[in-house]
């Protein structure tokens, strides 16, 4: 009897022994087995059919696993896959584990990755670094989050990076192009991802200069085009003292003298985590009595929680008012304003104290033993720059 209900369960899987099968009233279920692929079947459970595989096991113990519908998936194709499958188990591979590990490759989304990527970043960005990643992660790319990491492809990365174009510019999209980038040489380390789907993608345009330096004249140009308010006193102030971005941009009153003109930085405001004292041009003065105190507010700029910010709609709003002829980034004050002191003769190891800049004539064992301030030097400095500048932007 049971040898007979086994041939009754194996036939030669078409459509039309498929549609012939059904099940006995009280039966919940019925495999049949194809008789040309050992270890292929179709098992109909309820109204619905599924093509399955069983694969043999150590000990002769085995189990059924589904390949997928029948109705999704046609007879030609389950057969192919069934092949495929069972193929891999006669060599050693366990379709419970392969299972597994597609499930748990599946609930590593981008999304996740992104959020894991962020929570290591926070040991060691910078507050307005970790507000760029986060622009990029919540905005640029989140219409990816829900993808599994390993199901990102370069397609659909090149896809997307179209779209950032289209919506916040190709230099928007250069840096979340190479922001990804990042993350999946991070997923890589980590061992969540295998591949980087960002390598062979096209640039949305060139990079900008790295070694930008603005002349006067072009200084001039933008000082002329800038509105009134907080950013233009941030953009005067960078030209003038050459300090960076974020340092002028969560300048507080308390770290001001404006009697002596002096602005004294803590180590905890400075990327090198090293006090700084910026003597300031008489000009940089003039600027920053012009901004009203806010009651209650200790920052010179801003007004949320935090200093002046909204950089890049600013930015945008003044490229449209002053077209150079290549492109510039704000960084590019701060070598700027090196060189232009350079031009007029300040020696390098004030420059690099002006701008406290950890490099050259103060790096390595020199800048160990050399402590020296050079704060007549770069009281100097700051000065003839300011009147310089003073000269050719503000027409003084």
């Amino acid at each position: 009897m049971p040898r007979r209900a086994a041939q009754e369960n194996v036939l030669k899987l078409t459509k039309a022994a498929i549609a012939g099968v059904s099940l006995a009233p009280g039966q919940s279920e019925r495999v049949i087995w194809d008789a040309e692929l050992r270890g292929f079947g179709y098992r109909l459970r309820g109204s619905r059919g599924f093509w399955v595989i069983r694969p043999p096991r150590a000990g002769g113990k085995s189990s059924l696993f589904t390949i997928g519908a029948a109705d999704t998936i046609d007879l030609a194709s389950a057969r192919r896959a069934a092949g495929e499958k069972l193929a891999k188990a006669a060599l050693g591979e366990n379709p419970a584990l392969a299972r597994q590990e597609q499930r748990a490759q599946a609930a590593v989304t981008l999304g996740s990755t992104l959020e894991q990527y962020e929570k290591d970043a926070r040991k060691r960005m910078r507050p307005s670094s970790l507000a760029n990643l986060r622009t990029h992660i919540n905005t640029h790319w989140h219409p990816l989050h829900g993808l599994p990491l390993a199901s990102v492809t370069r397609s659909s990365v090149a896809t997307r990076l179209r779209e950032i174009t289209e919506e916040s510019g190709p230099h928007a999209s250069v840096r979340a192009r190479r922001m990804l980038s990042a993350v999946y040489v991070w997923a890589i380390g980590e061992g969540l991802a295998e591949s980087n789907p960002v390598l062979g993608t096209n640039a949305p345009t060139d990079e900008v200069r790295r070694d930008r330096v603005l002349s006067l004249p072009e200084l001039a140009l933008i000082w002329r085009a800038l509105p009134q308010g907080d950013f233009s006193a941030v953009v005067r102030l960078l030209i003038l003292t050459g300090q960076r971005r974020d340092e002028v941009a969560e300048m507080r009153w308390d770290e001001l003298d404006l009697d002596a003109r002096l602005w004294r930085l803590p180590p905890s405001r400075t990327k090198n985590k090293r006090a700084h004292t910026v003597p300031l041009p008489a000009c940089a003065v003039d600027i920053l009595k012009s901004v009203p105190i806010r009651a209650g507010r200790d920052l010179v700029f801003g007004t949320g929680s935090g200093g002046f910010s909204g950089f890049s709609k600013s930015k945008a709003a003044l490229d449209r008012q002053v077209s150079l002829e290549e492109p510039w980034r704000l960084h590019d004050l701060r070598r700027s304003a090196a060189t232009g002191m350079a031009e007029i003769g300040v020696m390098p190891h004030v420059i690099e104290a002006a701008l406290n800049h950890v490099s050259g004539h103060r790096a390595g064992v020199a800048g160990i033993y050399n402590r020296a301030r050079y704060e007549a030097e770069t009281r100097d400095a700051l000065s003839r720059w300011g009147d310089e500048v003073e000269r050719v932007c503000a027409g003084k």
